[in-house]
This record gives C-alpha cells, sequence and structure tokens, in this order.
C-alpha cells in the first residue's frame, strides 16, 4: 500500500510541475499578431531566410519575416516583413540578407537611410541586396587574391 501511494505522489508532483511549465511558457510567448505595419522587399535569392526570422536594424530586432512568395513574371522572392510601429523607414533603406554564422541561420538587415520621407505602410523597399553564400564570397576573395582576370 505505502509503494502505490508514493508512486501517486509522484505522479502528481509532476503533472503539477508540468502544468507550471506550461503556464510559464503560455505568459512567455506571445500568441496575439505583431503591432506594426507590413513591408515588402524583392530579392533574386534569399538563402536560408524564413518565415518567422527576425528583421533587425543596427542587431536590434525591428519586425518578423511574415511570409514569403515567389513573383510569376520576374522570378524574384517576395518578402513580406511586419515592422513595429514605433520604427518608420526612410524610403532610402537598404534591405539585404545577412548569415548569422557559419552553421546557417538568417536574418533580414536593414540599413537606414537619410531620406525624410517615409515608405508608408504597405509598402516597398527598393534598395535590396541580394543573398550572398559563404561559399561565393571565399571565391571572390580567392578571385581578387590571385589577381585572376587581370
Amino acid at each position: 500500500m505505502g509503494r502505490n501511494l508514493i508512486e501517486s505522489i509522484m505522479g502528481a508532483v509532476v503533472l503539477v510541475v508540468a502544468a507550471l511549465f506550461m503556464i510559464v511558457a503560455y505568459n512567455t510567448v506571445s500568441f496575439a499578431p505583431a503591432k506594426g505595419y507590413e513591408l515588402t522587399a524583392n530579392f533574386l535569392k534569399v538563402g536560408g531566410l524564413q518565415r518567422g526570422h527576425d528583421v533587425r536594424i543596427a542587431g536590434i530586432k525591428v519586425g518578423t519575416v511574415v511570409d514569403q512568395s515567389l513573383d510569376p513574371d520576374t522570378y524574384d522572392a517576395i518578402i513580406r516583413i511586419n515592422i513595429n510601429d514605433t520604427v518608420r523607414l526612410p524610403v532610402d533603406t537598404e534591405a539585404s540578407i545577412a548569415s548569422l554564422g557559419l552553421l546557417g541561420g538568417a536574418y533580414l538587415q536593414l540599413r537606414p537611410g537619410n531620406e525624410t520621407e517615409k515608405i508608408q505602410p504597405g509598402g516597398i523597399i527598393e534598395n535590396t541586396r541580394d543573398f550572398k553564400a559563404f561559399e561565393e564570397q571565399v571565391g571572390e576573395v580567392i578571385f581578387l587574391a590571385t589577381g585572376a582576370g587581370n
């Protein structure tokens, strides 16, 4: 009888800990849609950028990648992003896809320009730089170092 009681108590403790974990997780994660405005940007290559990845300015998260699709006419990648309401981007902002490191991962990096006119919600970031894989960058350095093409 004593063994069944101990097993029942341990089972109840496990269930309480699991319930507490779920409560903390629910309170930590925001299930509400992000408040902000949407913009789009077109790229030839997006590398490993996916929905849910960060949009950053100077390393600070200011938004999220909402969706990606393919333009049926130009075959460019269309990236839709959601930007925080507190951030208003100049029309000459540049968007590029940056890597988190050698092991992968990507985010959309924004470099705000100097124009006083701002991109309106639903607008397009016109200045984009396409993703360049690490292998391509190494190849360019080797090409420049060896003086090939001279």
